[in-house]
C-alpha cells in the first residue's frame, strides 16, 4: 500500500515565492524532468526573470501570477483561478514567506495579524482552493514550507514562531487526514540564503539601530546555499517524506529541543551571537 514514488513528468507543479531564493531553484527542477510550471510571487520582475530562464532550457509551459499573499481576498481568488487553470496541478508547493523580528510588546497587532496572513493563511487558502485537484490526480503532493523556528521558538520571533509552529501543525495534521490520498511534506529550513532578510519588515516600534541590526543579523545567519535546500525537498517530495530539516542549524536544535529543552534558549542564543559575529 501507499503512495509510492513520485514522479515529476507530468502535471503541474505550483510553486509561491517564486521569485528568488528557494523557490526559485524549486522552478527549475521539475521542469527539468518534465513538469508544467504556474509561479507566483509579488515581485513581478523577478518572477518573470525565474520564468524566463526556464522557458529558454525546457518546453514546459510556465505561467505567472503577481499576488501580495497578505491580500486575504485576492489570494482567495488566486486559488479559483489555479484551480480553474490548471486541473493537471499534482504538486502544490507552499514556499513563500516573510520575517518579522520584533518582541511581542514591540510588534503591532496590525503587523502580526499582516505576517500571519503570508506565512499561515495564504498557506491555508490556498491547500483548501486545490486540494480537490491535487485529490483528483493520481500521486499528487502537498508541500509546506515552515522553518528551524517551526521547532524551536527563540526571544524576539514571537510572530514569526506561531506562524511557523501554526504551518507545521497544520501540515501535520492534515497529512492524517490524506493519508494514501495526497502526500503531504512540512520543510524545515535552517539559515538558508534567500531574500527573507532582505524583504524583512521590521516591527515599527523597534529603534533605528536595532531595526537595521536585526536585519544585518537575520542575513548573516543565512549561509546554506539554496539550490542545496530546493534539491533536498524535491528529494523529500520524491521519497514521499513526511518531514524534512534542511542544514544543521535546523537538524541540532530540533535534537537539542527534544534532549534539553531547558538549555537550548541560552545555548541557542549564544550560538547566533558568536556566528553573526563571525559573519561580521
Amino acid at each position: 500500500m501507499g503512495l509510492g514514488r513520485f514522479e515529476f513528468t507530468s502535471g503541474t507543479a505550483i510553486v509561491t515565492g517564486a521569485a528568488s531564493g528557494i523557490g526559485e531553484q524549486l522552478a527549475h527542477g521539475p521542469a527539468r524532468r518534465g513538469t508544467a510550471l504556474a509561479l507566483v510571487d509579488r515581485d513581478a520582475d523577478r518572477l518573470e526573470q525565474v520564468a524566463e530562464a526556464a522557458r529558454s532550457r525546457t518546453a514546459v509551459p510556465v505561467a505567472t501570477y503577481v499576488i501580495d499573499l497578505a491580500d486575504d481576498k485576492a489570494v482567495r481568488r488566486l486559488g479559483e483561478q489555479l484551480a480553474t487553470e490548471h486541473p493537471d496541478a499534482r504538486l502544490l508547493i507552499n514556499n513563500a514567506g516573510a520575517a518579522l523580528p520584533g518582541t511581542f510588546d514591540q510588534v503591532s497587532a496590525e503587523e502580526f495579524d499582516w505576517l500571519l496572513a503570508v506565512n499561515f493563511r495564504s498557506v491555508v487558502t490556498l491547500t483548501r482552493a486545490l486540494l480537490p485537484t491535487l485529490r483528483a490526480q493520481s500521486g499528487a503532493h502537498l508541500v509546506n514550507v515552515s522553518s528551524v523556528f517551526g521547532l524551536i521558538a527563540p526571544a524576539g520571533q514571537v510572530a514569526y514562531c506561531t506562524s511557523k509552529y501554526a504551518v507545521r501543525g497544520f501540515t501535520e495534521a492534515l497529512r492524517a487526514e490524506l493519508f494514501e490520498q495526497v502526500g503531504a511534506t512540512v520543510v524545515h529550513p535552517g539559515g538558508v540564503r534567500t531574500r527573507i532578510a532582505e524583504n524583512a519588515r521590521i516591527a515599527a516600534a523597534v529603534a533605528g539601530d536595532a531595526r537595521r541590526r536585526d536585519g544585518d543579523g537575520i542575513a548573516r545567519l543565512l549561509t546554506y546555499p539554496p539550490e542545496w535546500a530546493a534539491a533536498q525537498i524535491l528529494d523529500a517530495v520524491a521519497r514521499r517524506s513526511p518531514r524534512l530539516l534542511i542544514g544543521m542549524s535546523a537538524r541540532l536544535p530540533d535534537l537539542m529541543s527534544r534532549i534539553s529543552p531547558a538549555l537550548l534558549s541560552p545555548v541557542l542564543l549564544e550560538a547566533f551571537r558568536k556566528r553573526a559575529a563571525r559573519s561580521a
